[in-house]
């Protein structure tokens, strides 16, 4: 089986409340005409069938999170609808849709996780997404403690996604970001910020079996792997000659490999080879982030396949990567109907 584990889709209810409540400048409308495949489950399953048989998806939301779109009490609403209707179509479609991760309203943190507690006991869901910021503020902010406190008591795995917008400029003179910047490498940027300041938090020493899937390979931090070791070397150093308490039972390098990382890297093998030589092959699980391409989900599920088939890895590493490691991550059952509450 190749299990997909970052896409994303629209359900029909959650799409008419979204579009209701999101501001006009949010432009969603767009968004539904450029993507049908991310509304419409026949041009959906179309796409997925191009991957051949046993190609099946955990699906989650799209872009932008619900506490981007309304206000708490909204939000919560927001939430329920499109948690109900995963929940409906990985009941409905199995052999397509093997599990959900759950959209929570972090606009408010109560609300959010009684939703959080609804989606895993009474829907079933194996996940939950969580974007880099909350309306600008950071995931280590203590508000967001206990939401960690509660996914480490779930085991559930977190899928972290980027939240940057055109409306934050490249540079502090612009009005805005331009020629999709803030998608094109903000999105990486926002990822690796998200987990430097986990990391600094002291997340995993507080719960050191949670696990978080980052988006698009985790980001620049594989890339940029000698530049946080150094970079966190002179901190340190700085720390201690002023005597500054350091907080960390490790060194701050060596918790980035406790992330996990999807292979979305829009086919690019020497990028891929990158991200698993730096999670390595447990840590690293198979995604499209379908549909959003230039081809309604063909192209993303297409290149997403031919890299890990180009790429140079034992036939064990492979599968691992392709099924084993979403199987372990989400705690997903050996029988085919996987969403049941736990």
């Amino acid at each position: 089986m190749t299990i997909d584990v970052f896409n994303h889709i629209i359900t029909p209810r959650y799409r008419d409340a979204r579009l209701k409540a999101a501001p006009p400048q949010m432009r969603l409308a767009d968004q539904e005409r450029a993507m049908p495949a991310l509304f419409d489950l026949e041009a959906r399953f179309r796409a997925m069938d191009t991957a051949g048989p046993g190609y099946v998806q955990i699906i989650n939301t799209a872009n932008p999170p619900v506490e981007n779109v309304a206000g708490p009490r909204e939000a919560l609403e927001l939430s329920r609808i499109a948690n109900d209707e995963m929940a409906e179509l990985v009941a409905r479609h199995p052999d397509r849709f093997v599990a959900a991760a759950a959209c929570l309203p972090l606009n408010d943190i109560d609300a959010a996780l009684g939703e959080l507690d609804r989606a895993i006991h009474q829907l079933g869901f194996r996940g939950v997404q969580i974007y880099t910021d909350v309306n600008g503020t950071a995931l280590d902010d203590p508000r967001f403690a206990p939401l960690f406190q509660q996914i480490a008591g779930l085991d559930i795995p977190v899928l972290l996604h980027p939240v940057r917008g055109p409306e934050r400029a490249d540079y502090p003179a612009d009005d805005a970001s331009r020629f999709d910047a803030w998608r094109i490498i903000g999105w990486l940027y926002d990822t690796t910020a998200a987990m430097m300041r986990l990391v600094m938090s002291g997340l995993f020493d507080r719960h050191p079996d949670i696990r978080i899937v980052t988006h698009h390979l985790g980001g620049f931090a594989p890339y940029a792997s000698e530049r946080i070791r150094e970079g966190y070397d002179k901190l340190l150093k700085a720390a201690r000659a002023r005597n500054e308490p350091v907080t960390l039972t490790r060194h701050p390098y060596e918790y980035f490999h406790q992330f996990y990382a999807d292979t979305i890297t829009i086919g690019s093998v020497p990028a891929l080879r990158c991200g698993i030589d730096f999670f390595g092959a447990d840590r690293v699980l198979f995604a499209t982030d379908m549909p959003f391409d230039t081809q309604g989900g063909l192209k993303y599920i297409e290149v997403a396949l031919r890299a890990m088939e180009q790429i140079d890895l034992p036939a064990g590493d492979k599968a691992k990567i392709m099924d084993q490691n979403a199987r372990r991550v989400f705690r997903l059952p050996a029988s085919a109907s996987i969403c049941a509450p736990a």
